[in-house]
C-alpha cells in the first residue's frame, strides 16, 4: 500500500510522543482517521463537540508537558476548535491542531463549507500553514510541532482532504526537540536585583505559573528576606502548599492577605507572573520582575528592574547574593492579616451545615477535605473558579485546571475528560457551573463512552452567577441571567452515570462520599445558595457604589424581594 501524507502525519505524531488526538471524524478527515486506525499507536478520542476536543488537548498538554493533538473536519468542524485553541494557546499548552480543508482544487471558489483556516487560526497559534504539496508536509508539520513545544502554545496544520491522500515525500523526517536551555540573567543583572532587595526595608513576593518547579527556591528566598508570598491563581498550585510564608491570592478571585502585603511593601518582586488585573497591583512601591518571556516585563505594572530568566534558575543564582534580613515585622503583620481574613472566610464553612440552601463555600470545603491528596480539579469559569481558588487547597501532588487566561465557560468537563484519560488511576473532579455544563452537556456521554470515572460536581444556582455579580458591581440590575435547569442528576443517569441530587447541607458529605467512592463516572447536582456573594476582599469605591445602585434599581423595579433575599443570604452568617 502506498504511504500517504496522512500516514506520514500519523507516524510523525506517534514518533513525537503524541498519545491521543481529540476530535470528531468527517469526510475531509477520512484519510487521517483511517491512517490512525491502521497505525494503532495513537488513540482517537471521539468527543461530542470539537470545542471540547481543543479544551481536552490543552488540558492534557498542560498536565503532561507533552505535545497533544486535536482535529476538526473542513469548515464548521475546525471552526469549532477555535475557542478551545485560544484557551490552550493563552495557557502555553503545546497543542497541534489538524484543520482539514476542502478539496485543494476548490479553494478560493466559495465552495461548500469553505473557510480560510490560515486566517482564522492566526491569532490563536504560533504557526499556521496550508499544505498543498507533498514536499511541504514534512517540514510544515515539523515546524508546527516545534513551535507548539518550543514556544508553548498552538501549531496548526491545514490539510485538504485530497492532499492528505497523496503519496508522501520523505525528504525530511526527524523528531521534535524538547530540551529546554537553562536561562538566567547575567551576573551583573543579578547583582543589581540583589542590591535592590538588600536595600529594601520590606519585600513581598508575587508569583505565578512561572514558579512551576521552583517551590523550594521561592520559599527559601522568602525565608532569607522575610518576605510574604502572594500568588496569582496560576501560581496557587505551585506555591500554596508547604509554605509558611503564603498570604493567599489577590485579584477578582482573591482571598487572604495578599492585597495588603503587596501594597504595604517597599519592594514588590514579581516572579513568573503575567497577572492581568492592573487595578490590584500597587503603583507606589518599587517593582522588580523576573520572567522567561522578555515581552512580559513591565507590561502590567511600573517597573524598576526587569530580568529575563527562568524563576527556578534565577532565584537559585540570586540567593547567595542576598543578606539575610533580621526584621520580620512586615512578614509577621502580613501573616496576621492573612489569618484574620481566613477566619472570615471560614464563617461559611463552620455554619454551612445549618438549615437553608447549601453554601457553595461549605460544599467546596467539604469536597476539599474528602478529595485525594493527588486529585486533579478542573473548574468552570465563573463562581466555581472562585470557590476552587478559595477553598480547594493545593498540595505537592494536586493539580488545578481552569480557563485561567482565556476565561471561557464550559472548560471544566472536557478538561476533566483529558485529565482522566492521561491519569486513569487518579481522582479527577470537575467543578462545573450549571451554565458551563449546559454548554457542552453532550460530553457527559463522552465520559461514559470511555468509562472515565470522573466526578462532576454541579454548582446549581439557577443563574449565570458571576455575570450577575458583574452586572451588580457595574450598577446594572441583573437581567437574563436566570437558568431554568433540567434535573442534572437524571440527565446523568440517562447517559449511564451515577446521578445524585442534593438539596440540604446535612446531605452534602454523604453525597460527595458516595460519588467519590463510586467505581465509575458520577455527577452530584448540588443546589447551592443563589445569592452567595463572591466579591474579592478588596473592591473599589466604584464597585461598591455600583452594587448599591443596582440594588436600589432592583427595589424600584419591583424586585424588592430579590434584594432582601441577597441581603439575608449574606448577612445571616456574617459577610466576610
Amino acid at each position: 500500500m502506498t504511504r500517504t501524507i496522512a500516514d506520514q502525519l500519523v507516524d510523525t505524531l506517534a514518533q513525537a510522543g503524541v498519545e491521543r488526538i481529540y476530535g470528531i471524524v468527517g469526510d475531509s478527515l477520512n484519510p487521517i482517521t483511517d491512517a490512525i486506525r491502521r497505525d494503532g499507536r495513537i488513540q482517537w478520542v471521539h468527543v461530542r463537540h470539537e470545542e471540547a476536543a481543543a479544551f481536552a488537548a490543552g488540558a492534557e498538554a498542560q498536565l503532561s508537558g507533552k505535545l497533544v493533538a486535536c482535529a476538526g473536519s473542513c469548515g464548521p468542524g475546525n471552526l469549532h476548535l477555535i475557542n478551545g485553541l485560544y484557551d490552550a494557546h493563552r495557557s502555553g499548552a503545546p497543542v497541534l491542531a489538524i484543520a482539514s480543508h476542502i478539496p485543494s482544487s476548490e479553494i478560493g471558489t466559495s465552495y461548500f463549507q469553505e473557510t480560510h483556516p490560515t486566517a482564522l487560526f492566526a491569532e490563536c497559534s504560533h504557526y499556521c500553514e496550508l499544505v498543498t504539496n507533498p514536499k511541504q508536509m514534512p517540514r510544515v508539520l515539523q515546524i508546527a510541532m516545534q513551535n507548539a513545544v518550543g514556544r508553548g502554545g498552538v501549531g496548526v496544520v491545514v490539510l485538504p482532504g485530497d492532499v492528505a491522500g497523496l503519496p508522501a515525500d520523505d525528504a525530511l523526517s526527524h523528531g521534535v526537540t524538547t530540551d529546554r536551555p537553562i536561562v538566567r540573567p547575567a551576573d551583573v543583572d543579578l547583582a543589581a536585583l540583589a542590591d535592590l532587595i538588600n536595600n529594601a526595608g520590606s519585600v513581598t513576593i508575587f508569583g505565578g505559573a512561572g514558579c512551576a518547579d521552583a517551590h523550594d527556591e521561592v520559599v527559601a528566598l522568602a525565608e532569607r528576606i522575610k518576605a510574604p508570598i502572594a500568588f496569582a491563581f496560576r501560581g496557587k498550585e505551585h506555591l500554596e502548599y508547604d509554605n509558611p510564608y503564603g498570604v493567599g491570592m489577590t485579584g477578582l478571585l482573591g482571598y487572604g492577605g495578599a492585597y495588603d502585603a503587596m501594597h504595604r511593601s517597599d519592594l514588590l518582586l514579581l516572579l513568573g507572573t503575567d497577572f492581568p488585573y492592573v487595578a490590584f497591583l500597587p503603583t507606589n512601591v518599587r517593582v522588580a520582575q523576573v520572567d522567561i518571556r522578555p515581552e512580559r516585563l513591565g507590561r502590567r505594572s511600573r517597573l524598576d528592574l526587569g530580568l529575563t530568566g527562568d524563576v527556578k534558575e534565577t532565584v537559585a543564582a540570586l540567593l547567595p547574593l542576598l543578606r539575610k534580613k533580621a526584621d520580620a515585622k512586615h512578614l509577621d503583620e502580613a501573616r496576621d492579616r492573612h489569618e484574620q481574613a481566613l477566619k472570615k472566610l471560614d464563617i461559611y464553612i463552620e455554619h454551612g451545615n445549618a438549615n437553608g440552601p447549601i453554601r457553595p463555600e461549605f460544599l467546596t470545603s467539604t469536597l476539599n477535605e474528602l478529595a485525594a491528596g493527588d486529585a486533579i480539579f478542573s473548574a468552570d469559569t465563573g463562581t466555581p473558579t472562585i470557590w476552587m481558588a478559595r477553598y480547594v487547597r493545593a498540595s505537592h501532588d494536586r493539580r488545578l485546571l481552569a480557563s485561567f487566561s482565556h476565561g471561557s465557560m464550559a472548560s471544566a468537563l472536557p478538561h476533566a475528560i483529558a485529565a482522566q484519560l492521561l491519569h486513569p488511576d487518579r481522582q479527577v473532579i470537575s467543578l462545573s457551573g450549571d451554565g458551563g455544563l449546559s454548554m457542552l452537556l453532550g460530553e457527559l456521554v463522552t465520559a461514559v463512552q470511555y468509562r472515565l470515572p470522573i466526578k462532576v460536581i454541579v454548582y446549581n444556582n439557577g443563574a449565570l452567577d458571576f455575570i450577575k455579580l458583574e452586572m451588580l458591581a457595574a450598577g446594572f440590575p441583573d437581567w437574563q441571567t436566570d437558568l431554568p435547569n433540567p434535573d442534572f442528576a437524571k440527565v446523568a443517569e440517562a447517559t449511564g452515570m451515577l446521578g445524585i441530587r442534593v438539596e440540604r447541607p446535612a446531605d452534602v458529605r454523604d453525597a460527595l462520599q458516595r460519588a467519590l467512592s463510586h467505581d465509575g463516572p458520577a455527577l452530584v447536582d448540588a443546589f447551592v445558595e443563589p445569592n452567595a456573594l463572591s466579591l474579592p476582599p478588596h473592591i473599589s469605591i466604584g464597585q461598591a457604589e455600583g452594587f448599591a445602585l443596582a440594588m436600589a434599581k432592583e427595589a424600584m423595579d419591583g424586585r424588592f424581594g430579590d434584594v432582601i433575599d441577597m441581603v439575608e443570604a449574606n448577612i445571616r452568617l456574617g459577610r466576610p
